[in-house]
């Protein structure tokens, strides 16, 4: 290879800016459908768990249910006036990036809307208000003060460890690495009470009685539905908060949250 030619490929990139490190830096181009798209297809598609009580799980003849199916099949009315769903059961891991590449319109799977993610997908209003709850086995734990020096369960590397240190500094925290595993050692006595979300916990006291959730919140959480990221979808954004906006108005989201168990 000539001298001028290595000169060119060395200097080029730079010029344009296409250097790898630049090439890292550019934004995720959403390859999502907006909202003229989904309407001409005349079927919704969305990412959803189908895993996690009280929000979307399958009951005993596997069909879906729960608050989240229910959103996205009164969503699907809104916009195409009939609730035609495609729901596609994904990973915590894939929630946002099955909408960044277009395998889904949007997703509602217990996503909490926060600025990082914010950088890469666009968020919908607050269908519910999640957030930091405790349950315990305990009928003498009423409220924060009862659970003053004494040990709480909560799961590893998890952001409630924040809201626990925040709230109740003096209490003993042991982290665990499932949701069994705090089960297991609530049973055994090795932790008065277990922190998690609150939709979590609500579907765990419904499948498994013993426990039962304290009427408190530590923190508060916003889930939302996912968006593509991007001008064309604005619209398909500005229809979803109008539906919200109308079923929180109307009573609708509340009603349905206590239905499935919600706090």
């Amino acid at each position: 290879m000539s001298g001028s030619m290595i000169w060119m490929l060395k200097v080029i990139p730079k010029v344009f800016g296409l250097t790898l490190g630049a090439q890292l830096l550019l934004p995720l181009q959403s390859l999502g459908a907006d909202l003229q798209t989904i309407v001409q297809r005349g079927q919704l598609i969305v990412g959803v768990k189908d895993n996690l009580r009280p929000l979307g799980f399958r009951d005993a003849q596997g069909k879906l249910q729960g608050l989240e199916i229910e959103i996205a099949q009164r969503l699907a009315k809104e916009i195409l006036g009939q609730q035609s769903v495609i729901f596609k059961p994904i990973n915590n891991r894939d929630r946002l990036t099955v909408v960044i590449e277009g395998q889904v319109d949007l997703t509602i799977a217990r996503v909490t809307a926060t600025s990082s993610r914010s950088r890469i997908v666009a968020f919908s209003a607050p269908y519910y208000l999640d957030g930091t709850a405790l349950i315990t086995k305990n009928s003498g734990i009423q409220n924060l003060s009862d659970l003053t020096n004494q040990t709480i369960a909560v799961l590893n590397d998890s952001s409630t460890i924040a809201s626990l240190r925040y709230r109740l500094p003096q209490a003993k925290l042991t982290g665990v690495d499932s949701y069994q595993a705090g089960q297991k050692l609530l049973d055994a006595g090795g932790a008065i009470a277990f922190a998690a979300d609150a939709s979590v916990l609500s579907g765990w006291v419904q499948e498994f009685p013993q426990f039962r959730l304290l009427p408190l919140r530590l923190s508060t959480e916003p889930l939302c539905i996912v968006l593509p990221k991007g001008v064309q979808y604005d619209e398909l954004r500005r229809r979803i908060d109008s539906a919200i906006a109308r079923w929180h108005s109307e009573g609708w989201l509340e009603k349905r949250a206590a239905y499935w168990g919600l706090p």
